[in-house]
C-alpha cells in the first residue's frame, strides 16, 4: 500500500507548500513542492511510487516544471521514466558526477536488488554553484559527494528560513551511507561542514529519508558530524 504523507511537524515551511510521497521499499522521500497560489511545481527525487506522485499532482492541479535528482541511486530516480513519459518537455536535472547512474542499473544499484531501473537521460547537468530559477524557486546547487560521487543538494535561497532539499547527505541524527560504490565518509563530512553547516542554524533540511531537521539541531546533536569541526 502506498504511503502518501504531508509532514506536519515542528518544522514549518511558511513560504512553501509540499507533499512527501514515501516509497515503501526504502522509505525514500519524494518531494512535490510549490509556491502558494501557483500551479507549477518541483518534483525532487521521484522514487518507486510514481503513480502516487501523479495522483497528488492531479488532485492538487499541479504541473511539474522540473524534475530534480539529488543523486543517481535507484530509490531516488525510479519515477523519472513515468514522469518524463507524461511530461516529456519537463527538464530532468542531476549532478554531472551522477549522470551515468541514470541509465546503468549496476551503477544505480537496482541490479543488485533484482530489478533493473533505467531513467531517461538528463536534460541538464548540474555543477556546484549553479543557480536555478524554476516554479518561483531560486535554487542554489551545491555538490556534496561522499554518499555518491556527484551528489548535489538544492538550497532555496530566497526563503527565510532557508530550505534545503538534501537527498542522502544529512539526516535527522545521521548521514548518508558511505559504504556504497563511490562513497567516502571523509568527503561527505567535509562537504557537510563546508557547504551546509555554514548556513544559518534555522535552515530546514528536507532529507531523502526520515523527518525534516535543521542545521542548528544537527550541528549540536548529530553523532557523525556534529559539535566539533571535522578534521579528517
Amino acid at each position: 500500500m502506498r504511503a502518501v504523507e504531508i509532514y506536519n511537524s515542528h518544522v514549518k515551511l511558511p513560504q512553501i507548500e509540499h507533499t512527501v510521497v514515501v516509497s515503501q521499499l526504502f522509505e525514500e522521500n519524494a518531494y512535490i513542492a510549490w509556491r502558494p497560489g501557483r500551479a507549477d511545481c518541483l518534483i525532487v527525487d521521484p522514487g518507486l511510487e510514481p503513480e502516487a506522485i501523479v495522483q497528488q499532482l492531479h488532485q492538487r492541479q499541479l504541473v511539474p516544471a522540473a524534475i530534480l535528482n539529488t543523486h543517481g541511486h535507484a530509490d531516488h530516480i525510479a519515477g523519472n521514466a513515468t514522469l518524463k513519459q507524461l511530461w516529456p518537455h519537463v527538464p530532468l536535472m542531476i549532478g554531472r558526477g551522477d549522470a551515468p547512474m541514470l541509465t546503468d542499473p549496476v551503477l544505480n544499484l537496482s541490479a543488485q536488488f533484482g530489478f533493473a531501473i533505467s531513467s531517461p537521460t538528463p536534460d541538464r547537468l548540474l555543477g556546484d554553484g549553479d543557480l536555478l530559477h524554476v516554479a518561483g524557486f531560486e535554487l542554489l546547487v551545491r555538490e556534496i559527494p561522499g554518499h555518491s560521487p556527484g551528489h548535489v543538494v538544492f538550497i532555496c535561497q530566497q526563503d527565510r528560513p532557508l530550505v534545503v532539499f538534501g537527498g542522502d547527505v544529512l539526516f535527522a541524527g545521521s548521514v548518508g551511507r558511505t559504504d556504497l560504490p563511490g562513497g567516502s565518509f571523509s568527503q561527505l563530512a567535509k562537504g557537510i561542514h563546508a557547504k551546509l553547516f555554514c548556513l544559518p542554524a534555522d535552515t530546514i533540511v528536507l532529507p531523502g529519508h526520515g523527518p525534516p531537521t535543521t542545521i542548528g539541531h544537527e550541528q549540536q546533536t548529530n553523532p557523525f558530524v556534529g559539535r566539533s569541526p571535522f578534521r579528517g
